[in-house]
């Protein structure tokens, strides 16, 4: 699947839960909350969680987790840019063109 159909897919997928009806406020908000999430999926990998209420996972939950935590970051962030009608195509490309500019004559 292409970025564009997944941005399109999930716009449906949230229309029809009616979780698209949130404003970018309160999108964004989630957006944050998901990305504590991915920080301390993160945290747990590289130096665990220390909490003896806690049982320890294996590596590949652990993953898991962390992989399923960036997809809901993703989904956020395509959420919020096909409120403005941004294609996510049209932000890589634009942060591309923005990053080689800036870098390129320091290389």
């Amino acid at each position: 699947m292409n970025i564009n159909d997944y941005q399109k897919w999930v716009s449906e997928f949230y229309k029809k839960r009616h979780w698209y009806e949130y404003n970018p406020f309160i999108r964004s908000n989630f957006l944050m909350e998901e990305v504590g999430e991915v920080a301390q999926a993160i945290r747990t990998i590289e130096i665990g969680r220390d909490r003896p209420d806690e049982l320890t996972q294996n590596t590949d939950l652990q993953l898991a987790h962390l992989t399923e935590e960036l997809g809901d970051v993703l989904d956020n962030i395509f959420i919020l840019a096909d409120k403005y009608d941004i294609s996510l195509e049209e932000i890589m490309q634009s942060h591309q063109a923005k990053l080689t500019a800036r870098y390129q004559s320091k290389q």
